[in-house]
């Protein structure tokens, strides 16, 4: 498998079935040699930088009932909330003081904020603090609504596709909602000129190495500034509570996988990441990750945004334990850098 490795390192992308033969035979010594080529390719952009990302979940309304989210509109037990630009930009100006220089933007699809109501925030985030980089995820929109948050500011915008197979996708959402449509949301992004993010979710249900030969392929093709990808974890309000959650192991080796194939791609170490192993982000930078998001959002919300079981929401996965998170990333070599983090272009 290690040729295939190399020829990946080569040409920056493989073939459908090799990205097969890659997902179905990893193994720890493999891992090994993806891992050092990973953090090879990321210190030649990067260096031993961190990027942190002030995450504020703003809203737990969601207008989808994807199977898999804990804040799906029919759970009808989650405890839901709305922030109000006020506490919004609160959060902003503590992250500030903190030394956070983007801060994301995250909820459900919650049509409560209006379009005038996203510009407004944005154009606000923006005017008290100019040198900050702003990231959407906020999930489906018109390409006109995409346009006018651009136009306010907005720099980044994260909508994870989930699944990059058609059939695997029906399996995951319901109905009214279409891989087709996802997929040309992530192309209006990227035409109108964000920072644009896909990714998805490793072990979730009825996925298959075929269907993440899928996911790669597409990120080869489409090119985004950066990825997101974590482990499934189910949550017990859905109907998938009794499903499988995902590795942690094959996070990791696509971790690196994608930092091979887009050397300078801005790819997060995931809360999930550090739900389920203590030394999850540790071990994504490891493999090739450049970028945590400790939380911002108002302490006595935090629990709520549950989109899985046993999200960690406190301790060092929050922002008041900045500095526990600069020691950690110092003893394994890194540096957490007060920095937009733009994406870095090729040359």
């Amino acid at each position: 498998m290690k040729e295939l490795v190399d020829k990946l390192h080569e040409t920056r992308k493989l073939e459908k079935k090799e990205w097969v033969q890659l997902i179905q035979n990893r193994n720890d010594k493999l891992d090994e040699y993806i891992f050092e080529k990973a953090r090879n390719e990321r210190e030649q952009y990067y260096g031993n930088q961190v990027y942190i990302r002030g995450l504020i979940e703003f809203t737990n309304y969601c207008k989808n009932d994807c199977y898999y989210c804990g804040i799906r509109r029919s759970n009808k037990r989650a405890e839901r909330y709305h922030l109000t630009e006020n506490q919004i930009l609160d959060c902003c100006d503590i992250g500030y003081e903190l030394g956070f220089r983007t801060f994301v933007l995250q909820g459900g699809e919650d049509r409560s904020y209006t379009d005038e109501t996203l510009v407004h925030i944005i154009e606000s985030m923006k005017t008290l603090y100019p040198d900050c980089a702003v990231t959407l995820s906020i999930g489906e929109r018109s390409h006109e609504s995409y346009r006018a948050y651009f136009d306010a500011g907005a720099d980044r915008y994260l909508l994870r596709h989930e699944t990059a197979n058609a059939n695997h996708y029906r399996k995951l959402h319901p109905e009214e909602l279409t891989l087709e449509h996802r997929m040309q949301c992530l192309a209006d992004l990227k035409q109108i000129g964000y920072q644009t993010g896909c990714g998805f979710m490793v072990g979730s249900p009825y996925q298959t190495a075929e269907t993440l030969a899928d996911d790669m392929v597409f990120i080869q093709n489409f090119q985004p500034h950066m990825v997101g990808i974590g482990p499934f974890i189910p949550h017990h309000q859905t109907p998938f509570a009794e499903k499988e959650g995902g590795s942690v192991e094959l996070t990791l080796t696509l971790l690196g996988l994608i930092r091979i194939m887009i050397p300078n791609i801005l790819l997060p170490a995931t809360t999930a990441l550090g739900t389920l192993h203590p030394r999850g982000r540790e071990r994504g930078m490891a493999a090739g990750a450049n970028v945590v998001m400790p939380n911002l959002s108002p302490v006595d919300v935090r629990k709520k945004y549950l989109l899985y079981d046993n999200k960690i929401c406190t301790g060092d996965e929050a922002a008041e334990s900045l500095q526990h998170l600069k020691e950690t990333m110092k003893a394994i070599g890194y540096e957490v850098v007060t920095s937009r983090g733009d994406f870095i272009c090729k040359e």
